[in-house]
């Protein structure tokens, strides 16, 4: 069976009022590809997770990641690996952890200056840079040394969670054991369902220009 990616890490008078902060700006609508995810426990269901793709800096994994969305390969899978303050892998083993077919590996695209940040998603693998099949994890914080140039040849993001982080988080918080030759496994399975490729929002129309005044 196929060892677990990312072997390398596994741990790890009254003052005046302050200003308010202001509200951090809209994420502009996604303009590549837009993956939705149904993420449940038993009969609880988390919630959506919807992910937008970068095809032009991850063409690669982004075409890698699609075929298997498309034939239905996630669908029944789980997320495997689930470490809190880390990230959450899944999208390679079934409930009873065995494993998928794969279609093979793939090649590293982490040196596309994607940075593995909280809500990103990148390209599970093992020790070898270019063996990246299936498998792939969400970032729950910052994790910059999992970057290309800094964790050596780096973990190829290729999207981006644009709803339902918060689910994400509720995965965090689930109990984990190990289980066979795997750890941090979820007791009960937390399941992938009604995976699907989904229709990016439309960029907003410009602005209309504003009406002349009439002549006098």
């Amino acid at each position: 069976m196929q060892l677990v990616a990312l072997a390398f890490v596994l741990a790890q008078a009254a003052a005046p009022a302050a200003p308010q902060a202001a509200e951090p700006a809209p994420k502009p609508a996604p303009g590549g590809p837009v993956v939705s995810f149904e993420v449940a426990q038993g009969r609880t269901v988390f919630g959506t997770v919807t992910i937008a793709l970068n095809p032009e800096k991850a063409p690669i994994s982004v075409r890698n990641f699609l075929r298997y969305v498309r034939s239905g390969h996630y669908e029944g899978t789980v997320f495997h690996r689930v470490i809190p303050g880390f990230m959450i892998q899944g999208g390679g083993f079934t409930p009873a952890l065995e494993e998928k077919p794969t279609q093979g590996p793939i090649r590293n695209e982490a040196k596309n200056g994607l940075r593995n940040s909280r809500g990103t998603v990148a390209m599970a693998r093992k020790n070898d840079p270019d063996s990246a099949d299936s498998q792939f994890f969400i970032n729950l914080r910052d994790n910059h040394r999992l970057d290309y140039g800094i964790g050596g040849a780096g973990y190829a993001v290729f999207g981006e969670v644009i709803e339902g982080m918060e689910v994400m988080d509720k995965v965090a918080a689930v109990p984990t054991a190990s289980r066979g030759m795997h750890e941090n496994v979820p007791q009960m399975a937390v399941v992938m369902r009604k995976v699907r490729e989904v229709e990016a929002a439309a960029p907003a129309a410009a602005p209309k220009p504003a009406a002349e005044p009439p002549k006098p």
